[in-house]
């Protein structure tokens, strides 16, 4: 049986090596596999619901899309798109909307983290709630039933999101008495590698700790002669949980290739060298990725005629089904 796995990447920044490591390496080798049929897109509609910067939406997208092809997804294998080349989507958004209980967005995690923090401020519960935030559960729902995945990669946080685009499924389902949407899955994998960052905590912008994903091997050592080391002395042994340079040189190294780097640093390779040979690491599994990122940033064209010709692939499904949904629902040509 082919199990279909639908993955969205929202564009409201420039992907680093974090995202390269936790999300993009995996989801690329994942989508190689035999019997697994993959959807990814750019969730740029999602996008604005924290981003009101036009031109940073814009410039995201192009990155993360650019971030993608150059990483090696294979757009024959992987149906590639852009939320908003697929207008179906924010049509099955406003039908489902119309059947989804408020009771059940009003439990969503992100609004009330968002009620909690006003409340505890002293504001109004919804102060600065937008509408966006409020129904995002509901839009990511019509983004995983319009193509009726089976499974969809999430972080534990999005559990949540997951089990109320089955609840919508099933309420749908049973009202209209078709089986129409499939009941997706939560995809989870405790194994997925979370970096870490230049200070030892994860990797993330929000911790402006990241190191870019795609930089010239001068600009790429210069970020990695950042990360935090101790003041021990070449020839002092070095160990695993003095600096983040141990995590992130077993995350582009073989096991062997890491016990190896590992036993140096022990031995009392000094950090300044254990860092050069970090990079050069890195550089010798990115620097190819990187002259194809710039190429593609440099020619946007490129990027837009393998989307579209990715959202012409979802159109023809997403119209399928949509017309199964208006027809459930009593939206049909008369006569």
């Amino acid at each position: 049986m082919t199990t279909r796995v639908l993955t969205g990447v929202t564009t409201t920044g420039i992907p680093h090596l974090g995202n390269y490591v936790g999300a993009i390496r995996p989801a690329i080798q994942a989508a190689a596999q035999d019997n697994t049929e993959s959807y990814l897109f750019l969730a740029n509609y999602h996008g604005l619901i924290k981003c009101h910067d036009p031109e940073m939406i814009a410039q995201s997208t192009q990155a993360v899309a650019a971030t993608w092809l150059a990483c090696g997804l294979d757009t024959e294998r992987t149906t590639f798109y852009r939320q908003s080349d697929i207008p179906e989507i924010p049509e099955l958004n406003w039908i489902l909307t119309c059947i989804t209980a408020k009771g059940l967005m009003n439990r969503a995690h992100a609004y009330k983290a968002a009620v909690d923090k006003n409340v505890a401020e002293d504001q109004d519960p919804d102060f600065e709630v937008g509408m966006g935030l409020y129904s995002y559960p509901i839009l990511m729902s019509a983004d995983i039933l319009m193509f009726n995945a089976h499974k969809v990669p999430v972080g534990r946080d999005q559990i949540q999101h997951i089990e109320m685009a089955r609840d919508i499924a099933q309420r749908f389902n049973y009202r209209f008495g078709k089986e129409i949407f499939t009941l997706p899955e939560a995809q989870t994998d405790d194994n997925v590698e979370l970096l870490v960052g230049l200070d030892g905590r994860k990797m993330s912008k929000s911790y402006g700790n990241t190191i870019p994903l795609f930089l010239t091997p001068k600009q790429r050592q210069k970020a990695i002669n950042q990360i935090i080391t101790n003041l021990k002395e070449p020839g002092e042994p070095k160990f695993k949980g003095e600096s983040p340079i141990f995590e992130i040189y077993q995350a582009f190294s073989t096991a062997e290739e890491y016990a190896e780097y590992e036993r140096a640093l022990n031995e009392g390779l000094a950090w300044g060298e254990a860092k050069k040979i970090l990079a050069a690491k890195i550089g010798a599994e990115l620097d190819s990725k990187t002259e194809v990122y710039n190429e593609l940033m440099a020619n946007p064209a490129r990027i837009e005629e393998v989307l579209q010709a990715g959202a012409e692939k979802a159109r023809k499904e997403a119209r399928e089904l949509l017309a199964q949904v208006k027809d459930a629902v009593g939206i049909r040509k008369l006569g």
